[in-house]
């Protein structure tokens, strides 16, 4: 499956200070359009991939705590301040990673986007799955397997 995908990818921030490495595919691919994205993005909604923990590592530099601060952790560069992951709260297996800190991000499309209800009335997207808030605990088992099922994206 790794193969498929064409993993490993890498990425990092905008100055590269940070950078890390991605070894397992996506869970799932999103677009949030909730107000608190739109402003850390400077756009209408953020773009994320959903990982297993296990799949992403570090490979240099440091990023510090930024954005949100509680239970949910907003992961930044220290020097130039790009957004570059979050770390849910109460799911320390996943990490939802900004797919723009993708070294090659082209092919990333949102397969679900969530917050609808506070999107901005001129955005679409092309995802296959809208919520207007979180998807329930209950249907991210079945996004994940339709997600899967769509065969690898990338180049």
């Amino acid at each position: 499956m790794n193969d498929e995908w064409k993993l490993p990818w890498t990425g990092g921030c905008r100055c590269d200070r940070v950078r890390f490495r991605v070894t397992t595919p996506p869970l799932v691919t999103s677009a949030c359009h909730c107000r608190g994205c739109q402003r850390m993005t400077a756009g209408p909604f953020s773009m994320s991939l959903m990982l297993l923990s296990e799949g992403f590592t570090l490979t240099s530099g440091e990023p510090a705590i930024g954005g949100l601060h509680g239970p949910s952790r907003h992961f930044y560069c220290p020097h130039c301040k790009s957004w570059m992951f979050t770390r849910p709260d109460g799911m320390d297996h996943l990490v939802m990673i900004r797919a723009t800190m993708l070294d090659d991000h082209a092919w990333f499309v949102p397969f679900m986007e969530t917050a609808t209800s506070e999107k901005l009335p001129w955005v679409t997207t092309p995802a296959k799955h809208s919520f207007p808030d979180l998807p329930p605990p209950e249907q991210y088992g079945p996004l994940m397997q339709d997600f899967a099922a769509r065969g690898p994206r990338p180049r």
